[in-house]
């Protein structure tokens, strides 16, 4: 592992700032993502346009974090582009970290033909939530069902491998660096793969296992070749793959209340082919 900032003082006026911000990465995402999702899901039930709303929330809120950040590189006098991976890759990842490439690669190719197959809606219903309505579980209800809500998606998908690699590889890490000098590159990757699991927690506790595994692979894919550019390519795959997933293969989120204790099903949660 090279090229990181070796001080806190590289960061010079901005050193306070990045310090915030990092600070908000580890403890505040985890609880804005936890309130926004749970208010989606409560919105899920009365509201057809909750999932579009929803992406734009979170592009608004990654490519702001992204732009708050690139202010905060920007005022560092003493920190390059390529400390934050902003650079072609210098070197090869090592043996043990293209093997676990491999498998992720390989983990996208079988879950998406996985899903694709109906495993999602074939799954065994959870009990029921409160108020006894069809629980709506966060990460099958983030999935677009109609035409509309694909094409946001892609958008989506493509803004966490840019902005989420940006934010928790790129600065992070190098904030970690400047705060902790001398930390081995073993270490650096553990660290980011807590925080990007932690930001997940929404998603219970398989989910921050999963996404803490994912972040600790993109990190050593980063720290290893020095660039965020294979990183980001990965990780937007990931994300992406449910694109390939049609709506017929994912199970419906139940009827919906709508005000006045009118139950109807959502056009958009039907198991009819995408628009």
């Amino acid at each position: 592992m090279t090229g990181l900032p070796d001080s806190l003082a590289d960061f010079g006026p901005a050193a306070f700032a990045a310090v915030v911000v990092a600070g908000y990465l580890v403890v505040g995402e985890p609880v804005v993502g936890h309130v926004l999702h749970r208010r989606f899901e409560d919105r899920m039930r009365t509201d057809a346009r909750a999932r579009r709303s929803f992406y734009l929330r979170l592009l608004v809120l990654e490519w702001g974090l992204s732009l708050l950040v690139l202010v905060v590189f920007l005022a560092a006098p003493d920190v390059d582009a390529g400390q934050v991976g902003l650079r072609w890759p210098q070197a090869w990842p090592g043996w043990i970290t293209s093997a676990a490439c491999l498998l992720l690669l390989a983990f996208v190719v079988v879950s998406t033909r996985a899903l694709r197959s109906g495993a999602l809606a074939a799954a065994a219903p959870a009990p029921t939530g409160r108020h006894g309505e069809p629980p709506v579980q966060s990460t099958v209800a983030l999935l677009p069902r109609s035409g509309a809500e694909r094409r946001l998606f892609a958008v989506v998908g493509v803004t966490a491998g840019v902005c989420e690699e940006w934010l928790y590889r790129g600065f992070f890490l190098a904030v970690v660096a400047a705060v902790a000098p001398g930390l081995p590159s073993g270490v650096l990757v553990v660290v980011a793969a807590v925080a990007f699991g932690a930001a997940h927690a929404y998603q219970g506790a398989g989910g921050v296992l999963l996404t803490g595994v994912l972040g600790g692979v993109f990190a050593a894919l980063y720290l290893q070749t020095g660039s965020l550019l294979l990183p980001v390519l990965l990780h937007a795959a990931v994300d992406l793959r449910f694109l390939l997933v049609p709506t017929a293969a994912l199970p419906p989120l139940g009827p919906r209340v709508r005000p006045g204790g009118d139950t109807r099903g959502d056009q958009h949660d039907s198991v009819g082919p995408p628009e």
